[in-house]
């Protein structure tokens, strides 16, 4: 038996095995490409290693890539049938039935399971760490805040990644509206480490969700050695990036940085970041087709089956996007074929029914003008987009769609209260202003939308 990093106890593994498992811990933190050589390098080395296969499932599935989740399957179904499961230490045990759980397609009761590993072992960064992101993927922000919060007082200033677990709940924080909280500690974890890329985006959350995007862009911009290479969270953080220039009204920053990081992207996160931002810009009447065309293209085999909603949705974006009617339409049509089939505990099913293929209906017929079918499928869902996973900022998109549709079909009354809602949210947002003043056109008074967008552009200049 040995032990890991933070005291914790493991069986079937080398010492070396074991500091392989350590370092693997850490790149996964710092959401590093070595992640994967690390744990492999634990396998190589000690090949029925429970923890270290628990990892590599783990790092299989949440990628949200299909491909990546069958091989990890296979992988793991192959390991259970030649150990003895009874052998497994207590906290083994628990691992390997919550990233069966999660292999199997339910996040939920992975969730679950993983929320007791940690009541019982708090410092399991790990359990933490796969926690986390199952309730970033199931857009529970009580249990992003709660899941680490819960486990908080267990680490130490002195603990190697005390300042990963902070990054982490201010995330928590962030997405269960603390704003002020999620600052200070997300502010805190990057005091404690400056590489902590997940804590930077905490930060640059907290700024986004409060309109601060002046701040944001100050922010990023005297840390960015820190975050803008040598992990694989590097394009997220430029999207962030290219949404406070939006929100600023330089539409030729973003595309430059749409050009020179998000294009071309090699990832569903990477695909989905690039697809969310040229929806934006398409919402505000910039096309940009030969940007589409190429994503596009890089949509189909990533989508051929379901497994993620979120990612279907940034799919039908992209053909949308490039005029790709058909390509959308077929996406749909294979995601009610597999609602017909009983998945019992297949979260992403009941994903797909209750979010994502609403959503992706809405967008098709977005593309098609029909803006009252759009507000029609996006209206009664608006308050449980979140099911679907994502981050507000991500979720964003269905609700400007919604309030664009609003707009654009003439359901005035619907749009002055989606306005009135995003204003008083966010009264520093020039977007909210420039919405507001479109309104006000609409409605036929000059005066309100000329002081609307003048108050746009003051905040622009201001922040």
């Amino acid at each position: 038996m040995t032990i890991d990093q933070h005291g914790l106890a493991m069986s079937g593994a080398s010492r070396a095995a074991v500091r392989h498992y350590d370092q693997a811990i850490d790149e996964l933190l710092h959401f590093r490409v070595e992640v994967d050589a690390e744990s492999a390098a634990a396998l190589a080395d000690s090949p029925d290693f429970p923890m270290g296969q628990v990892l590599a499932a783990y790092l299989g599935l949440l990628t949200t890539e299909a491909d990546d989740a069958r091989a990890a399957r296979q992988r793991f179904a192959a390991w259970r049938a030649r150990i003895d499961h009874l052998s497994l230490l207590p906290r083994e045990r628990a691992h390997v039935e919550a990233v069966q759980a999660l292999l199997d397609g339910d996040f939920l009761t992975c969730g679950t399971l993983l929320g007791r590993i940690t009541e019982e072992h708090p410092r399991d960064a790990l359990a933490l760490a796969a926690g986390h992101q199952v309730d970033f993927f199931t857009g529970d922000a009580r249990s992003l805040r709660d899941r680490i919060g819960g486990a908080l007082n267990a680490w130490h200033d002195d603990d190697r990644h005390f300042g990963h677990v902070l990054g982490m709940y201010a995330f928590g924080l962030e997405e269960a509206g603390h704003y002020d909280r999620s600052e200070e500690v997300g502010l805190r974890a990057v005091e404690l480490n400056a590489r902590d890329v997940w804590g930077i985006h905490a930060v640059v959350h907290t700024y986004e969700m409060q309109g601060r995007f002046g701040d944001g862009v100050r922010y990023l911009d005297a840390r960015l050695d820190d975050w803008s290479t040598g992990t694989f969270f590097n394009v997220h953080n430029w999207w962030h990036y290219s949404l406070y220039a939006l929100e600023s009204g330089d539409v030729a920053r973003a595309l430059a940085i749409y050009d020179a990081v998000l294009a071309g992207g090699q990832s569903s996160m990477e695909l989905l970041d690039a697809a969310a931002l040229l929806w934006r810009l398409l919402l505000e009447g910039s096309p940009e087709e030969e940007r589409w065309r190429a994503l596009a293209d890089a949509w189909p085999v990533r989508v051929a089956e379901p497994f993620y909603a979120f990612n279907d949705m940034h799919a039908v974006m992209s053909y949308v996007g490039a005029g790709r009617f058909q390509d959308a339409e077929e996406l749909i049509r294979g995601r009610e074929a597999y609602l017909a089939e009983p998945r019992p505990g297949v979260t992403n099913q009941a994903m797909t029914a209750r979010v994502g293929l609403p959503v992706c209906r809405a967008l098709v017929a977005f593309g098609k003008a029909d803006y009252d079918a759009v507000v029609d499928l996006l209206y009664p869902i608006r308050h449980r987009v979140n099911e679907f996973g994502g981050s507000h900022a991500q979720r964003d998109a269905v609700q400007k769609t919604l309030l664009e549709a609003a707009l654009r079909g003439g359901r005035l009354e619907l749009a002055r209260v989606l306005v009135s809602e995003r204003i008083n949210v966010r009264p520093c947002s020039p977007f909210n202003w420039l919405k507001q003043g479109a309104l006000a056109e609409r409605l036929g008074d000059r005066a309100a939308a000329a002081a609307a967008r003048l108050r746009a552009e003051e905040l622009a200049r201001r922040a």
